[in-house]
């Protein structure tokens, strides 16, 4: 589903962000990507959704090399991908429902069809009855669900997350990746960038650790 062939990603200035990284994450897996703040945890991400490119080495996601995908395609192909930020990156002068909506309707999905699948997505995420609500009333946890159920209404193949638990107390992070677990088991595949070491561990799903841009452990591989 995902596959990392000796990537290299070099910013402007020559700054490297990841050397020489490897791995493949199976169709339905879930896994932790995890290291320090700066060892590339968001680049790698930013790889996977197609919003850097490599400078070397190749990125397959569903069998598809992303180098090859030229610009008018992106939209196409994120649209399989969900994304979760851990700031959430919510319209505040939209309801909820427009919130979650708003992908769909950039992908020209029917109203009918958009309809059911925000409502499908928000009472996934146990927010239904707040669909018509602004976001800036939702406690933090549940702005947190709303992004969640954004990046699922489209049903995508790959959900990546990016510290989706950054700002929340232990119990709330712990309500969010149970949540990233239910849709793992529906056959969803997840790569969640975390720092939460005490809070994945008991998890005990697969973990791959960066360190200055390069892999250092992997407990899958």
């Amino acid at each position: 589903m995902i596959r990392f062939e000796n990537v290299q990603k070099r910013y402007p200035g020559g700054r490297e962000a990841l050397a020489g990284v490897s791995f493949r994450l199976e169709r339905g897996e879930m896994a932790f990507l995890t290291g320090p703040s700066g060892a590339g945890k968001s680049t790698l991400l930013k790889l996977v959704a197609l919003i850097e490119r490599p400078t070397r080495g190749t990125v397959l996601v569903n069998q598809q090399n992303t180098s090859r995908i030229g610009r008018r395609r992106v939209p196409y192909f994120r649209q399989r991908i969900g994304v979760v930020f851990q700031d959430h990156k919510l319209l505040y002068d939209r309801t909820v429902f427009d919130n979650v909506a708003l992908p769909l309707v950039i992908a020209g999905m029917r109203p009918r069809e958009t309809g059911r699948r925000v409502r499908a997505a928000l009472d996934q995420v146990g927010l239904l009855d707040r669909e018509s609500h602004r976001p800036i009333t939702l406690s933090t946890g549940e702005q947190q669900r709303v992004g969640i159920a954004r990046a699922v209404a489209g049903r995508p193949e790959v959900v990546i997350a990016d510290e989706p638990t950054g700002n929340l107390d232990p119990g709330l992070s712990f309500e969010i990746m149970r949540l990233f677990e239910r849709f793992n088991e529906v056959g969803v595949t997840l790569l969640i960038a975390t720092h939460d070491l005490d809070l994945i561990g008991p998890l005990g799903h697969r973990r791959i650790e960066l360190a200055g841009g390069r892999l250092t452990a992997d407990s899958g591989g």
